[in-house]
């Protein structure tokens, strides 16, 4: 579990998912469709990964007031996109 917890090991993690994801997208698509459906697939590991630096670094008071507005309003523009 303590890997879990890594920085490091997440980004690598993140890295590998998306690489793998790229590799595997359907033939005929256009490069950013592909970039973007291999970024949705890792969206999970990016999360974890971007979670885990942020416990690592302590937020400021605006830091974290924009955390609180930008994470949902980023979910919300993600569900329109879909």
């Amino acid at each position: 579990m303590a890997a879990l917890a890594d920085p490091q090991a997440l980004e690598q993690a993140w890295h590998r998912c998306v690489r793998d994801a790229f590799a595997h997208q359907p033939a005929g698509q256009s490069r950013a469709g592909n970039e973007r459906n291999a970024l949705d697939e890792c969206k999970d590991r990016e999360d974890a990964y971007v979670a885990a630096l942020m416990a690592t670094r302590p937020l400021s008071m605006w830091a974290r007031a924009w955390t609180a507005i930008a994470e949902p309003l980023s979910a919300w523009i993600g569900i329109l996109r879909r």
